[in-house]
């Protein structure tokens, strides 16, 4: 296609002194005599996109402020903001009021904007309206893909909630960004009187066909950063005392040694993934002449290389967590400390926070110690190498690791004790398949394969649950400030609509949903163990439940089935394991005044709030990420088939998912030997002439048709055996 043509299907363009058409079923030839006749008129000719306008609102009609959420096919939702103060149950009670796309008046999402409502239709019961004002603009920047013509371009938002509204740049503000970049454009002019917005490009996240250049845009699109402010690299360099590393000169001072327990004589390793490189947990263990274990679990010190609202520590508050995208991170701290300083590393000194815990037979805490200390970890073991050992008896690895083999059979012993213990009380435990994507040096998706989860996992995992519960139950008792990890009982209404979900299975769920008892779901996931709908079921009794958060209140995490539970383990890479290692070692000091408790509260409330913000941020993008992999990888499978099974069913079509955990959607009218009717109550579609049903949990056999990156969806159609 020739350079002069601009790539969009979706707009009309035109110039202020003569209009022009521009999309791609226009033959070259049209688009040709369209430039050149352009040429010869004047070359400051403003460029103008002109989109058809809404129709006049009613007169004496309700008005309504709210936040406009669009959706990719133009139309979009706005969310009403009630004021407190007002106790007009019928605004309170308001649905979302749903805006056509001729009724948006050039309203972006995000926006907060006021709505008038439109008479309701008898025909559609849903809150209709039209925006009449644009109150706040919610987005002062937008990420996407530039593409220029001779004189001017636009960038078309990666985002789909942005969808019909590409940012018009004029040529002076390109940045040398070239057709097929990922930019980031600043909105200098809204949408008004049915024009475009207008921008000019700040950023070029990457080029054209860049390895990796996709997963970088999205990163930016949520407004996270790889790299680190200066000042924060400058403070980070300074603490771990880089240019010591550098000339051999061991990173810890005699002063820090002083006032912690020397665990360096111990036999204490790390087990971690082989990728690996920010190692914040260590464990060590012995059998007592008693029976009881002695288990330690020995937590990198990160509280003592970040200063309190130090440049360090409001940025690691601002991100609130690390976040892990296939071959990428977006760390919480810089390199320097998470991979350097504060990684417990083999064969160095490294400062931890360790709680020690003396556990009976049956998995029960005798007592247990809170202290810090400095280790020298013996071995950086892996969970495959781990497993190996204790599953296969692998000779050349016993061999290699002599000096830790007992340990590592009493930690089995100690992991399934502590396992028995939280399954007699209920505990949740959710056996997904994950996945686990590899790419090419080019950041093609090579395999997509299901992660697996061995005995070394759940080893650590056990140990990591109970210094969270012992922690967390120690400094409760303590009243003081802190940040638990809280996970509320289902909503009633949910575990009503899971009863009735898994009555189709032959599930007959016993207790009272209005107070639910987890040990009731445990019992149902172990009774779906095995079966063909173990993942279906699994999936819609979590999508059932609310969603963990931090909070300053010890409320309780139904999913463990405790009542105490905090994160302490991973301060490398969240905040609120950092900030109450700070407290804990406050405590364990005992220099915590009044005064210094009172402004603890309110530090507490803050790291709380924005940790879960920054977590559901972070597992939003997390799953964009994979979509966005998944699709590629299917998009190089067109015409293959694979074994799967149905997953989610809709009045559409049905979803399959594959063994490799990649879903897709099978729809309806492409199910073309009969005509099926969807019933929703038993989640399935039976044909009308042979009666053939595709349920929930049913094995199907299908053929990938269509696999689309841009929009992260795939399309199957059957295969008949």
């Amino acid at each position: 296609m020739p350079s002069f043509m601009f790539y969009s299907e979706k707009y009309k363009y035109a110039f202020k002194k003569k209009a022009y058409i521009s999309k791609l079923w226009y033959t070259e030839y049209m688009s040709k005599m369209i430039f050149d006749k352009k040429k010869k008129e004047d070359k400051k000719t403003d460029v103008t996109f002109i989109k058809p306008k809404a129709k006049q609102p009613p007169k004496d009609a309700e008005v309504i402020q709210g936040v406009l959420s669009k959706h990719k096919r133009g139309f979009g939702f706005v969310t009403p903001i009630i004021n407190e103060e007002e106790q007009d149950v019928n605004k309170i009670n308001m649905q979302d009021i749903f805006i056509a796309s001729k009724n948006l008046n050039g309203a972006m999402n995000g926006d907060t904007v006021s709505v008038i409502l439109l008479p309701a239709n008898k025909e559609n019961k849903s809150t209709e309206g039209i925006v009449d004002k644009i109150i706040i603009h919610g987005v002062k920047e937008i990420i996407g893909t530039f593409q220029k013509n001779k004189s001017f371009g636009f960038v078309v938002p990666d985002d789909k909630h942005f969808n019909n509204e590409d940012v018009f740049v004029k040529k002076n503000d390109w940045k040398n960004a070239e057709t097929g970049d990922k930019v980031v454009v600043e909105i200098t002019k809204y949408p008004e009187d049915a024009n475009s917005a207008e921008g000019k490009i700040t950023e070029i996240i990457s080029r054209f066909g860049e390895t990796g250049g996709d997963i970088k845009a999205l990163i930016r699109q949520y407004n996270l950063f790889q790299t680190f402010p200066s000042r924060v690299n400058a403070e980070a360099k300074a603490v771990s005392k880089i240019k010591l590393l550098d000339e051999g000169i061991a990173p810890i001072t005699e002063e820090e040694y002083k006032g912690r327990v020397d665990l360096r004589d111990k036999k204490i390793i790390t087990i971690d993934g082989v990728d690996a490189k920010d190692l914040d947990d260590a464990i060590s263990i012995e059998k007592l002449s008693n029976g009881n274990y002695l288990l330690g679990v020995h937590i990198a010190d990160v509280s003592h290389y970040v200063t309190e609202d130090g440049p360090m520590d409001k940025e690691a508050l601002k991100r609130g967590t690390s976040v892990y995208l296939v071959d990428q991170v977006i760390p919480m701290l810089p390199k320097a400390l998470s991979n350097g300083i504060c990684s417990l590393n083999p064969d160095v000194d490294r400062l931890t926070l360790s709680v020690s815990m003396e556990i009976d037979s049956t998995g029960e805490i005798a007592n247990h110690d809170v202290y810090k200390s400095v280790i020298h970890s013996a071995h950086r073991m892996v969970y495959d190498d781990v497993s190996d050992i204790i599953e296969e008896n692998a000779v050349d690895l016993i061999s290699k690791y002599d000096d830790i083999y007992k340990e590592i059979l009493i930690m089995k012993e100690l992991a399934d004790i502590l396992h028995k213990k939280r399954d007699l009380r209920g505990s949740l435990d959710f056996d997904f398949d994950e996945a686990y994507i590899t790419l090419d040096d080019a950041g093609i998706p090579v395999t997509v394969e299901t992660a697996e989860r061995r005995t070394a996992n759940r080893i650590i995992e056990e140990f990591m649950l109970i210094a969270n519960e012992t922690i967390a139950e120690h400094f409760y008792w303590l009243e003081t400030p802190f940040v638990y990890r809280i996970h509320e009982k289902p909503a009633p209404d949910r575990m009503d609509e899971f009863k009735s979900f898994v009555r189709g299975f032959g599930i007959s769920m016993k207790g009272n949903t209005e107070n639910i008892h987890p040990r009731v779901l445990s019992d149902m996931l172990k009774e779906v163990k095995g079966q063909s709908y173990e993942n279906v079921v699994n999936t819609v009794m979590l999508r059932s439940m609310k969603k963990a958060f931090y909070d300053v209140s010890c409320d309780g995490h139904f999913g463990l089935g405790v009542k105490f539970y905090c994160h302490f383990t991973s301060p490398i890479r969240r905040y609120p394991d950092l900030i109450i290692h700070r407290i804990i070692k406050e405590v364990i000091d005992g220099n915590i005044s009044d005064k210094r408790i009172k402004q603890l509260k309110k530090k507490v409330v803050i790291a709380s709030e924005l940790s879960s913000k920054a977590e559901r941020h972070a597992q939003e993008l997390e799953r964009e990420v994979e979509k966005l992999k998944k699709t590629e990888y299917m998009s190089y499978h067109i015409g293959e088939c694979f074994e799967g099974v149905i997953s989610g069913v809709i009045n559409y079509g049905f979803y399959v998912e594959l063994t490799n955990t990649i879903e897709g959607l099978v729809r309806v009218e492409n199910l073309i030997d009969d005509y099926y009717d969807y019933e929703q109550a038993k989640y399935r579609f039976i044909g009308q002439r042979t009666n053939k049903i595709y349920g929930l949990g049913d094995k199907v056999k299908i053929q990938v048709s269509r696999a689309n990156v841009e929009d992260r969806e795939i399309d199957f159609i059957i295969v008949e055996e």
